[in-house]
């Protein structure tokens, strides 16, 4: 992919990711306070988990892809300071837009840079990009299989739900 054409896909999925972000927020805004150590399996993420997951990593992961370089991710413990849901949203509403915003304003021919992800794999910063928004994606619709068994309800996503209905 040519830089113009790596400027034109970064394009599409920042917008695409700016819309994503407001139904993220819907989903964090659902969870209940209550049950957050809430897990469907051992090896899954707690309520509290996921809710950390989301609103630091999608910050960290654009601004990393800005940067042109990984760092370890951020640290999800007690240390972070997400004790709750608003938390989280707070952190996610100050943090994640100016993360975007650095990205939006790559250039093309940093878009084509291939970037190092901690040793693990190299692709070009606009995949990864798009590795972002899924990532996102995937954590959120995580997150809002959890919500009913949480003692909450699941707001639209793509359309209405069942908690949508009377």
């Amino acid at each position: 992919m040519n830089s113009t054409e790596a400027k034109t896909v970064a394009d599409f999925l920042v917008a695409d990711f700016e819309q994503e972000m407001q139904t993220t927020l819907r989903v964090l805004e659902a969870v209940p306070n209550q049950r957050l150590d809430y897990r469907p399996d051992s090896k899954g993420k707690t309520g509290l988990g996921l809710v950390r997951h989301i609103g630091l990593e999608d910050a960290w992961l654009l601004h990393c892809i800005a940067n042109g370089t990984f760092t370890p991710p951020p640290d999800d413990s007690d240390a972070c300071g997400i004790m709750s849901p608003a938390d989280a949203i707070a952190r996610y509403r100050t943090d994640v837009l100016p993360a975007l915003n650095r990205v939006r304003a790559m250039s093309g021919d940093a878009l084509t840079a291939t970037l190092n992800v901690l040793d693990m794999f190299q692709a070009p910063a606009v995949n990864l990009l798009a590795m972002a928004l899924k990532h996102s994606v995937h954590h959120r619709g995580q997150l809002s299989t959890y919500l009913r068994s949480m003692g909450g309800t699941v707001p639209g996503i793509y359309g209405p739900t069942a908690d949508m209905q009377s």
